[in-house]
């Protein structure tokens, strides 16, 4: 039976929250974000009730702002007593919120957004890497029937070096695995948060079916990916099943057969930056860090805030004001190393190891070096320069072995690399 389209099925899931939500409060109360927007958070039962009031096609100011900065926490799940995923009605009140645009806008909207992404993804991965290390990211269907499939989603080939520490660290494991994913197998999100239904069902669709059939488990190393998946198309798509984890959770899982290839000591005072969006990850994190030997892991006590730090975007300051003190925190703790874990983190914070007393890496970088793995994180080395010349000329190599367009490659380190930076570094205007 072919599945519903997204927006049919999303209709169902906004009539069961309409019956089940009691309007309590519960949600708006423990969300971290209506205080750093400025919103009036006094009587949450109100902010709750404007949203299913948007979500019956009427419009509240307040509960509108609300939706616009969720960041994905995911605290409100597990407080609501009538099963209500707030982080999904809030979704769905921006959804219906857009739906008063034309359609055709909608579209050309999500059109646009995803030509930006995937040219950003295609030039970024090319200035790094050459032909044959990127054929590893492509989908093939030879060999032995694999255990999972590794679903990269599209953004973390712009740090290309995080992919490749996942899949050593997986060979060296012994798991069987297939790699799928870039903009040809797109998650939707884009397509979704522009209001364009349709086309952000299909796509969703389309990957769901292909996850599926490659293997019986598919490990997911985004959290968008994962949310957009799991918790917006995968339920309302009746035919097939998904079984999607994080990829850091199962590592963790089999943190047994890992533990055994840590042998080399890594001797160095590690910081986490984390974000709680995806249940059990930063705990996972934590614990394969624990597990290095020679490493001492410190709790930087920092808010746990949103599921990855690109969704902090619609509130600027704020998202500063973590950043700086997460730095901060981390030069008082005497650390000698702040590790991430997601990739767009890694973009926004990387470039600031040029300001600050210690390293800035990806957690996977520490595993790999206790396992004798090394994958040089090109793309910090080219942000650190902080001079798109510079950039160009270090990169031309990679430029002509992989036919870059000169002017395209430079419209792109100027928006997607010098140009997401956040917390301006020192001396920077």
């Amino acid at each position: 039976m072919d599945a519903p389209p997204l927006e049919h099925a999303l209709n169902h899931q906004v009539a069961e929250i309409l019956d089940r939500c009691t309007t309590c409060g519960a949600c708006a109360e423990i969300c971290p974000m209506p205080g750093p927007a400025g919103l009036d958070a006094s009587d949450p039962k109100a902010l709750t009730a404007g949203i299913l009031t948007i979500l019956r096609g009427g419009t509240h100011a307040e509960a509108r702002s609300w939706a616009a900065v969720c960041s994905g926490s995911g605290h409100c799940i597990a407080v609501c007593p009538h099963g209500v995923n707030p982080r999904l009605m809030l979704a769905l009140a921006r959804t219906a919120d857009l739906n008063r645009d034309p359609a055709t806008a909608r579209r050309q909207t999500g059109f646009t957004r995803f030509g930006a992404m995937t040219k950003g993804v295609r030039i970024l991965s090319r200035l790094q890497l050459p032909p044959d290390t990127l054929a590893r990211f492509s989908t093939r269907d030879d060999g032995p029937t694999p255990e999972v499939v590794f679903y990269t989603g599209c953004n973390v080939m712009k740090t290309p070096h995080i992919v490749l520490l996942a899949l050593d660290i997986m060979d060296a494991m012994g798991i069987r695995y297939r790699v799928m994913g870039g903009p040809s197998a797109c998650c939707g999100v884009l397509q979704f948060g522009a209001g364009d239904l349709t086309t952000s069902g299909r796509i969703a669709y389309r990957t769901i079916d292909r996850l599926a059939a490659a293997a019986p488990r598919a490990l997911s190393w985004c959290p968008t990916c994962q949310i957009q998946l799991t918790e917006i198309a995968a339920p309302a798509k009746a035919d097939t099943h998904l079984d999607m984890a994080p990829f850091v959770r199962f590592l963790a899982e089999r943190l047994d057969t890992l533990r055994p290839l840590l042998k080399r000591r890594v001797e160095k005072r590690v910081g986490l930056h984390e974000h709680p969006g995806n249940p059990g990850v930063p705990e996972a994190a934590q614990a394969i860090l624990r597990a290095i030997p020679g490493l001492d892991f410190v709790d930087l006590a920092q808010p746990r805030v949103g599921y990855m730090c690109n969704k902090l975007t619609p509130l600027s300051a704020f998202k500063q004001d973590l950043h700086r003190n997460q730095l901060q925190a981390a030069a008082d703790a005497g650390v000698t190393t702040l590790a991430g874990i997601y990739h767009a983190c890694h973009r926004e914070l990387c470039s600031h190891e040029r300001d600050w007393p210690f390293e800035v890496v990806n957690f996977l970088e520490l595993v790999g070096e206790s396992m004798g793995l090394q994958r040089p994180d090109l793309f910090k080395r080219l942000k650190i320069m902080q001079d798109v010349d510079a950039i160009l000329q270090d990169a031309a190599p990679m430029i002509a072995t992989n036919h870059l367009d000169l002017d395209e490659a430079r419209d792109v380190i100027l928006r997607d690399m010098l140009g997401e930076q956040p917390l301006p570094l020192f001396g920077s205007k």
